[in-house]
């Protein structure tokens, strides 16, 4: 599992024109977007959320989890491309669709289990994603 986290000031997603998960945190938020492989596994799922949600990347070094910052969950399955060879990524390391939403609804209902303000996209859609960067901080996490 990956997750390619930035630290912000707000962000929505959109689908067809209508935004369906949105966060504007008084302060910073956090948008995790999210890999899925394919020995991904809910446990593996678990584990990131709660390495997300102690993770001191706002200000003051402080985690989402000292301060409650919102977070919008995105599944993105282009972070596991390969473009080792050739022009044209290939996309073989990604789990399916059948494997890969359940372990991004895995993810995402633990953070809110461990208390955070959870949005997310739109698993499989055609999403549009809106976000100020703050800092900016941009982090990967693999587990």
């Amino acid at each position: 599992m990956r997750v390619l986290l930035q630290r912000v000031t707000s962000a929505s997603v959109s689908v067809d024109g209508e935004v369906v998960g949105a966060i504007r945190p008084e302060s910073q938020g956090l948008v995790a977007l999210v890999g899925v492989t394919h020995d991904d596994d809910a446990a593996k799922a678990g584990r990131m959320a709660e390495k997300l949600w102690q993770l001191r990347i706002l200000d003051d070094e402080k985690a989402a989890a000292d301060v409650g910052a919102p977070i919008l969950v995105v599944s993105q399955f282009t972070l596991y491309a390969n473009t080792a060879k050739g022009r044209r990524p290939t996309w073989n390391a990604a789990a399916p669709g059948p494997v890969a939403e359940p372990l991004v609804r895995a993810f995402a209902a633990r953070l809110r289990e461990l208390g955070a303000d959870v949005a997310t996209g739109v698993f499989g859609a055609h999403m549009k994603v809106e976000l100020v960067n703050d800092g900016p901080v941009t982090v990967l996490l693999e587990l």
